[in-house]
């Protein structure tokens, strides 16, 4: 990972030296104040300084409603990091900053919250945590309504947001934030890594028509797809917006004009799209057109298995990618879980294990510093190659797989789409006064001297 130095980890240290050297660590770090415990050089921010032998990170996703089973993997994701940030394994045992003892000598504890995929719900949630718990973190979301609410909060409240699942462009773009920080992609890039798969497999000049989720993510997903597309050649017919939590999408299917469309794109997630797309399907609009669904998860995949076949989209990571990195996590998760996991866990874990690394590098809890030592901090060894965490903007610069829905007599429990493209971050990625950076305004750090 970048910014590493040649001076010896914390575990290094621990390693070598014992229990000695480290009540030595922890003896240095008192004097200097940097730890985050009664002692400090900085001013009180947020839940900073951090009191006692824990620090309480708050987990914060659906554990009702319609992405509950999405929360339950992101929860077992930040359960994982949190035994391995306390006792080693997984990546902490091969990332240099971290060192399976807790952060900072810290015991990492944790509460839970329920969003119920409303942004209200989840605001009220996080603000239990910071009140009543002292979370010095929150992280979570599986919306990104909810992502943004949260984000918007913990600004105020000088708490750092490490956003899990959340996909619209305004999270990192007009609603970024400085506390906020995000690993996962976003819809530009969906449709960056889309649009020249989809112009090479079904070819030029095509006439296409979308519905979308009529919210923040549904918004910006089929702006971008438009933006791509039609810069590919393509021509919109027409987008058309739907309610969030739509079950039944006859009537919005019956006005694609048939012998006008040549690509139908649903940008539906999660039971919206489980529900659109073997609609379409029932329908016979695939004997007309070719169907896109530009952002899968598993609980889409499958609910809708029968009908996914030869469906493209994109998906944030992959348990079958064979680096290092991946296969470490695919192992941990098994042997804890017994199942493989999805890219929410994965998200999860990573953000979680990011925050706490950050930590360390700063050797202190307080806020300002950790968000330096995110800002402009490259890394790889998430699972994705070489990944930056942008200081323009908090949106990590990163690979986008492309993948394709595998036909029913090909499926397993385990294995439901192919991936078909690793689009590089260099084709997807997009300058600081582009794209959804140009409307990001991140705001001020907080506490004195801190801008």
């Amino acid at each position: 990972m970048a910014r590493d130095t040649k001076a010896l980890s914390r575990r290094d240290v621990l390693k070598t030296s014992g229990a000695a050297g480290a009540a030595g660590l922890a003896g240095l770090a008192g004097c200097s104040g940097v730890t985050g415990g009664g002692s400090s050089e900085y001013p009180a921010l947020g839940n900073y300084p951090v009191e006692g032998s824990e620090v309480v990170y708050g987990f914060n996703v659906p554990q009702s409603g319609s992405y509950s089973q999405e929360g339950q993997d992101e929860l077992r994701g930040y359960n994982l990091a949190k035994k391995h940030l306390n006792n080693g394994g997984g990546w902490v045992d091969s990332w240099n900053d971290l060192s399976g003892d807790g952060v900072l000598g810290k015991t990492v504890a944790s509460v839970t919250g329920d969003t119920a995929t409303s942004p209200d719900t989840a605001r009220q949630s996080a603000q239990r945590m910071i009140s009543r718990d002292n979370a010095i973190m929150i992280t979570g979301g599986s919306s990104s309504a909810v992502a943004i609410a949260v984000q918007e909060l913990c600004q105020q409240e000088k708490v750092q947001f490490m956003a899990c699942i959340t996909h619209s462009n305004a999270t990192t773009g007009s609603e970024c934030k400085r506390y906020g920080h995000r690993e996962m992609f976003n819809a530009y890039m969906t449709g960056a890594a889309l649009a020249p798969i989809l112009k090479s497999e079904f070819g030029a000049n095509k006439q296409f028509y979308q519905l979308y989720a009529d919210y923040t993510w549904g918004q910006s997903q089929q702006k971008s797809m438009k933006k791509f597309l039609t810069e590919a050649g393509w021509s919109q017919i027409n987008s058309v917006p739907t309610p969030l939590g739509t079950s039944d999408y006859s009537s919005y299917l019956s006005d694609v004009p048939r012998e006008k469309t040549d690509v139908l794109i649903l940008n539906h997630y999660g039971l919206d799209g489980a529900n659109s797309l073997p609609q379409a399907i029932q329908a016979g609009l695939d004997n007309d057109m070719k169907i896109v669904v530009p952002l899968y998860n598993r609980l889409m995949l499958k609910a809708a298995s029968d009908s996914i076949g030869g469906v493209y989209g994109t998906v944030d990571w992959n348990w079958k990618l064979n680096d290092d990195a991946s296969k470490s996590f695919l192992s941990a998760f098994q042997n804890e879980y017994n199942r493989v996991p999805s890219y929410a866990a994965r998200i999860a874990y990573t953000q979680a294990l990011q925050y706490s690394a950050a930590v360390e590098r700063a050797q202190t809890f307080y806020p300002p510093e950790v968000i330096r030592e995110l800002e402009g901090y490259s890394y790889n060894e998430a699972g994705l190659g070489e990944e930056l965490m942008r200081k323009c903007d908090h949106q990590a610069m990163r690979d986008v797989l492309v993948g394709r829905g595998l036909p029913p007599s090909e499926q397993t429990d385990k294995n439901l789409l192919e991936i078909v493209e690793r689009t590089p971050r260099d084709k997807v990625q997009y300058a600081c006064d582009a794209g959804p950076a140009a409307n990001c305004t991140l705001g001020n750090y907080g506490g004195e001297n801190s801008g």
